[in-house]
């Protein structure tokens, strides 16, 4: 009977990448119910800037009465894109194997070495042993939207500046077993994987699951987990150098192939490509910058628009914990970029976070894969 009542659980995939994720704010209705995709709610949240003054009418729901409406809808958009986006590809499960040089292109035996250079640097080769686990604990501030829209003749700014302070916990096993917890002015994101299936938590959206590959979370990879950032910079190749502040950078890239980006597809929405740019650099080794660009396209009643939705983090600040360097202060700044085949009109939203890392442990006591389970609402039961 246990065992039919198993056969009959089965889990739907849902999108879960940096856009995707994003503007899904008013997807459900005072009953609960979800009433319109993602893509027509990414819609309406735009089309809500040119209209500012009617959110002054909009229902408070879910943030309660001391943030103003319009603060609501740009929180719900701060937290999707910068809460909890995915890499673009799966971690390599031997980053540092041996590589036979005739056997593959220069550009790839660059990033070899490069990669290697940075697993010293970071501390990765002198450990005996390899962690169990990983905790790690910050901060976080998450600084509000700033819309820019052209209509090819015109150019309008709205929005401010003003910031919401916040926290997270995160808890990792493998590269591929995590769990992430994330409070913003009251209101949290929670996110995992249990190593089959990512999925995410949110109030206004409940419990779904990624589409695709089983990916990292971005937030491990930028600087707290220096053998998970090698192993997806694994299969990377040089593109060669750049200045990144004061340090002169060797740029790696990591793209999702057409099969892995064509399984994330929604409904209308298309995801055409999902790019991942590392910068290290040549003075320390060390990660320093990275950045993301991912672009979908949505046909819609005759019409084709393009998202894209670029993410670049500053990563510094590194200390030494059990040996070895882990990046505790960085910066993210997020553009949603929406334009047309044929129009000339377009809109550009922009956002930041400012994180930083208050605690980091190794090898935590009774962490087990137990805890890193799914929630029990991923699971649906549909008859035999």
């Amino acid at each position: 009977m246990a065992s039919r009542s198993r056969r009959k659980q089965r889990w739907c995939p849902q999108p879960l990448t940096p856009l995707m994720e994003g503007p899904d704010f008013g997807m459900e209705d005072h009953e609960g119910n979800k009433k319109e995709s993602s893509w027509e709610i990414i819609r309406e949240w735009f089309r809500i800037q040119r209209n500012v003054d009617s959110l002054s009418s909009s229902p408070m729901s879910l943030y309660g009465p001391h943030i103003p409406p319009a603060q609501h809808q740009d929180l719900r958009l701060l937290l999707g894109v910068l809460g909890c986006p995915l890499a673009p590809i799966p971690i390599s499960s031997n980053p540092v194997s041996t590589l036979h040089i005739r056997d593959i292109p220069l550009e790839t035996s660059t990033a070899y070495y490069i990669i290697q250079q940075y697993l010293a640097a970071a501390g990765c080769l002198k450990q005996q042993r390899c962690a169990k686990n990983m905790y790690a604990s910050g901060m976080v501030k998450l600084i509000r939207c700033e819309t820019e829209i052209s209509t090819g003749k015109n150019v309008k700014t709205m929005g401010s500046r003003t910031g919401e302070n916040g926290c997270f916990v995160l808890w990792r096993m493998s590269p591929e077993m995590w769990s992430l917890e994330l409070a913003v002015a009251g209101n949290k994101v929670v996110a995992g994987s249990d190593g089959k299936i990512v999925w995410r938590h949110t109030p206004w959206l409940g419990t779904h699951a990624a589409k695709g590959p089983q990916r990292p979370l971005r937030r491990i990879i930028q600087g707290l987990d220096p053998k998970s950032t090698a192993g997806l910079f694994g299969k990377a190749q040089c593109l060669g150098e750049k200045r990144i502040g004061d340090d002169d950078c060797f740029v790696l890239k990591v793209a999702a192939d057409r099969a892995a980006v064509m399984e994330r597809n929604e409904g209308p929405a298309e995801v055409i490509r999902h790019v991942l740019y590392g910068y290290f650099s040549q003075r320390s080794g060390l990660l320093i910058y990275m950045e993301d660009s991912h672009l979908t396209r949505v046909h819609s009643e005759g019409d084709t628009v393009y998202w894209e939705t670029t993410i670049g983090s500053s990563i510094g600040d590194y200390r030494d914990v059990d040996g070895l360097l882990i990046a505790h202060q960085g910066r993210t700044v997020a553009t949603v970029f929406r334009f047309g085949d044929t129009s000339m009109e377009h809109t550009r939203t922009r956002m930041e976070e400012i994180w930083t890392i208050n605690d980091v442990v190794f090898d935590v006591p009774g962490l087990s894969a137990d805890s890193f389970i799914p929630p029990a609402d991923i699971f649906h039961t549909v008859s035999p």
